[in-house]
């Protein structure tokens, strides 16, 4: 398997914050780098999922758990800033008293035009972390759109801005025919349509008629590859036993998501901030709307992967198939091979 170059400090690409709302204007930092790509998730109530990028802009939002189409509101994330952001006074991001917990990734702080597909798309890269922002405007037709990230991504998360549809997701282990979408907890179907049968390249991903990945609308797509010591997309199968499956990234994992693909449940979000040692059982669900819930241990993170540590149906039905992203706190080696102690 072939990986882009590793990375000895994924914090600089990656990193969760913790913080708790105050009703006004609230500078988050700790972050550690302008960040391109916010997802925020109130910990102690039932507001949606807000994910915001730096080329839709501030103020512009979409929830994972919903089909709604783009929304604004201008009290939500006002600022990208060096260490962070900005939030207004909106209660789903910045309710005075809400704990709540934000994943930022760091793309490359700036946009290009990308003309490599059928479609022309605005880009926002960052080859070394192999996460790109793409943003395009999707055709009802096959057709190709560039991320440039120079790699093909092992996983694509797409959605309609313009239209309400559902979040159309493509994860190497389940094919170019197969999609998953990240505000159902339906398995996966199946349908040319998604991905036109066609894998994606070193340059491009392909979408086809469907209106869950090409609509005739705007689209923003997250794009990732994967690198070694920073980030891991793949499967495992499940045993239905506490004593439950391992699963090697090569790295201490920082945020992993988990979704059951050959069976419908939830996408499963567990971090290392939430939960600062093991068992990481604290969970929230991409798909809901639902609060923090820590009532099973699903899951210990370990210097070199993670185990599923309960025997319940979620993260481990028996002989079930569930695929999972995964990014790093922690390399198990540097990118010239020195081991490390994981933190």
């Amino acid at each position: 398997m072939s990986y882009t170059n590793g990375l000895d400090d994924p914090t600089l690409y990656f990193n969760t914050v913790l913080y708790t709302g105050n009703g006004s204007t609230n500078a988050i930092t700790g972050v550690g780098f302008q960040t391109d790509f916010i997802w925020n998730k109130q910990r102690n109530g039932t507001y949606s999922h807000y994910l915001f990028n730096a080329i839709t802009g501030t103020g512009k939002f979409l929830k994972s758990d919903s089909t709604d189409s783009e929304g604004t509101n201008t009290d939500t994330v006002t600022s990208f800033d060096s260490d962070g952001f900005t939030l207004g006074s909106a209660a789903g991001n910045n309710g005075s008293g809400n704990t709540m917990v934000s994943w930022n990734w760091l793309a490359s702080n700036t946009t290009a035009s990308n003309t490599d597909g059928s479609i022309t798309s605005t880009v926002s890269a960052n080859t070394t972390s192999g996460f790109s922002i793409v943003s395009y405007t999707g055709t009802g037709a096959n057709a190709t759109v560039g991320h440039g990230l120079g790699v093909a991504p092992k996983m694509i998360i797409t959605k309609a801005r313009g239209t309400t549809n559902n979040w159309g997701t493509y994860h190497e282990s389940l094919g170019n025919t197969d999609a998953v979408f990240l505000n159902l907890t339906s398995a996966t179907d199946t349908f040319s349509g998604y991905w036109n049968n066609t894998s994606p390249t070193s340059s491009v991903f392909s979408v086809g008629s469907s209106a869950g990945t090409n609509p005739s609308a705007t689209m923003i797509a997250y794009c990732f590859s994967e690198v070694k010591g920073f980030s891991k997309f793949g499967s495992y199968t499940g045993n239905g036993n506490a004593d439950g499956t391992f699963v090697y990234t090569g790295f201490k994992p920082a945020f992993v998501i988990i979704k059951p693909s050959s069976y419908a449940n939830s996408w499963l979000i567990l971090d290392n901030k939430r939960n600062t040692f093991n068992p990481t059982n604290t969970r929230l669900e991409a798909d809901g709307n639902g609060a923090d819930y820590s009532g099973l241990d699903y899951t210990d993170f370990l210097s070199n992967g993670f185990k599923i540590r309960t025997s319940n149906a979620h993260p481990n039905t028996s002989g079930g198939t569930l695929i999972y992203m995964a990014f790093a706190s922690s390399p198990f080696t540097t990118s010239t091979g020195i081991p490390t102690t994981a933190r």
